[in-house]
């Protein structure tokens, strides 16, 4: 009978971590079982720096942004003695199990602990970026677009005023949710998305189309992974980041560029960075993290491991971690469709 289980998050912070801390804590504490809080991601398991969570401290958490446990983006698998390190707190610290908070690559080292190893894991999803699979929202993504849209909002006043194209730059490695929602939500007259390959000519042909009908100024949203068409742009090389990942962002200054070369239009560049992360979340990420943490306690309690909690169709489901891990949810062709209407 699981009695104790901890909790980490990791990876990028976002807007509903400590919402659903808070839930899980409070589902447990019902249940009457203690859960234990372990810092910064799985940085924290590995240096066995862990605190028990109760009503108290998990009070008030409700509408904070960030995490009170911290995160980071430490891979167990890339430590030395990794996972013989998370074994031990979990002996030592006599917890039954962990629900672990992240996005693709934490959820990824969670899915190999269970499948490879054997540990007990329950998986939440979050990311502003929206790109886990199986799951139809993850927390933080709506905060982002909420946050992303109003940007897109204040943009267009400016850039009618001075007659120019302003450049909005969002986050986005591999999946363009952010600026596919906040695009639309927007009114943004181009969205420019990783999964979409884009030829910049075309871009500035309808630019200058709204110019032609009276439309002095335009908005592009641009996501930070988005890529031209083959041989129709160069693109600067990135710098790697400790994973052998490109560190992207910069292409919104690329693009405006681009287009002030190619119809000689005055173009700015807003680049939203990491406020697209922070701040209180807004009340659909509150209730998703909230659901999807009572959830993930009943999972744990339970002792359904190997499970991650799933928003589908309105509901909260078990999906499998197993069919999560290694893939990620692009932006349908047919959504963006839908957004290309109004740009196209």
């Amino acid at each position: 009978m699981v009695s104790r289980f901890g909790i980490l998050t990791g990876g990028g912070d976002c807007p509903g971590l400590n919402a659903a801390i808070r839930a899980t804590v409070r589902r447990a504490d019902q249940q009457n079982v203690t859960t234990f809080g372990f810092r910064n991601g799985w940085e924290g398991v590995l240096q066995s720096e862990v605190e028990q969570l109760t009503l108290a401290s998990t009070r008030g958490l409700l509408h904070r942004g960030g995490t009170v446990l911290g995160t980071s983006r430490v891979d167990p698998y890339r430590e030395r003695d990794g996972v013989r390190r998370i074994e031990d707190a979990l002996e030592v610290h006599r917890l039954d199990g962990l629900v672990v908070i992240g996005g693709e690559g934490t959820l990824a080292a969670a899915t190999r602990l269970h499948v490879d190893e054997g540990l007990p894991i329950v998986g939440v999803p979050k990311t502003i970026d929206n790109d886990v699979a199986e799951t139809e929202l993850t927390i933080g993504f709506l905060t982002a677009v909420a946050t992303a849209t109003e940007a897109v909002d204040r943009l267009h006043s400016t850039a009618e005023s001075h007659n120019r194209v302003m450049v909005l730059e969002v986050m986005g490695r591999h999946a363009g949710w952010i600026a596919t929602f906040a695009g639309m939500a927007g009114g943004a007259d181009a969205i420019l998305i990783p999964e979409v390959p884009f030829d910049i000519d075309a871009v500035g042909r309808h630019l200058r189309h709204r110019a032609g009908v009276g439309r002095d100024f335009s908005i592009v949203v641009v996501a930070e992974g988005a890529e031209p068409v083959p041989g129709t742009m160069e693109l600067p090389e990135h710098p790697m980041d400790e994973f052998g990942r490109p560190k992207l962002g910069g292409i919104g200054h690329t693009i405006a560029h681009e287009i002030e070369s190619r119809t000689g239009f005055d173009a700015r560049v807003t680049q939203l960075g990491h406020v697209q992360r922070g701040g209180s979340p807004v009340p659909m990420d509150r209730g998703i993290a909230t659901r999807m943490g009572v959830h993930a306690a009943d999972l744990a309690i339970a002792g359904d491991w190997g499970r991650m909690t799933a928003y589908q169709a309105g509901r909260i489901e078990p999906v499998a971690l197993a069919d999560v891990a290694g893939r990620l949810k692009p932006v349908p062709e047919e959504l963006y469709r839908v957004a290309e209407v109004f740009f196209g």
